[in-house]
């Protein structure tokens, strides 16, 4: 452990979720080509990808790490900063941007004053875009804490951001008798 301004400094190898990291480099035998299921795995694992892990995978796939970031900054389903408790993926493709997904980005950017790939202040609620999600029947799209969420609106998906957030309120009040 490294010490920084007198404060102890770990290593994100020495992080327990390391393992299974590990784990998907030694299933793929380090081969290179392995490097998008090892950083899905790694993104699984953190919840995002800090610039620590991703050197670790570069070296230890052998690849430059100007191709890890490459394809971690390709996909969509990769973040390098962690994320908040929830989350909610607008899609702006074709399809979802003619029904509305742009009002739909507008309404929790203004609501949660976030832009989007940002998270709030206090690590709830973060707010991302793809250019495809691939549900173009369904559109406008979104993706809330993992569920595709067909046939949005703004009300809907503030109502539905807001009740998940008071949810998360209601479980961590103090039981008072």
């Amino acid at each position: 452990m490294a010490k920084t301004n007198g404060k102890e400094k770990t290593s994100i190898l020495d992080d327990p979720r390391m393992k299974l990291v590990l784990r998907a480099l030694k299933r793929f035998n380090y081969q290179q080509d392995a490097l998008l299921e090892v950083l899905n795995t790694a993104q699984e694992a953190f919840g995002y990808l800090p610039e620590e892990l991703l050197i670790y995978i570069a070296q230890e796939l052998d690849v430059p790490l100007s191709k890890v970031y490459g394809v971690a900054t390709f996909y969509h389903l990769f973040s390098f900063d962690p994320l908040g408790d929830h989350t909610c993926i607008v899609c702006t493709g074709t399809a979802c941007y003619v029904k509305g997904s742009e009002d739909i980005v507008d309404a929790l950017e203004e609501k949660y004053k976030i832009e989007q790939g940002q998270t709030t202040p206090d690590g709830k609620f973060s707010v991302s875009v793809a250019r495809c999600l691939g549900s173009c029947g369904l559109a406008p799209v979104l993706v809330v804490d993992g569920n595709v969420v067909g046939k949005a609106t703004t009300e809907s998906t503030l109502d539905r951001i807001e009740a998940l957030l008071e949810e998360d309120e209601v479980e961590t009040e103090p039981v008072t008798a």
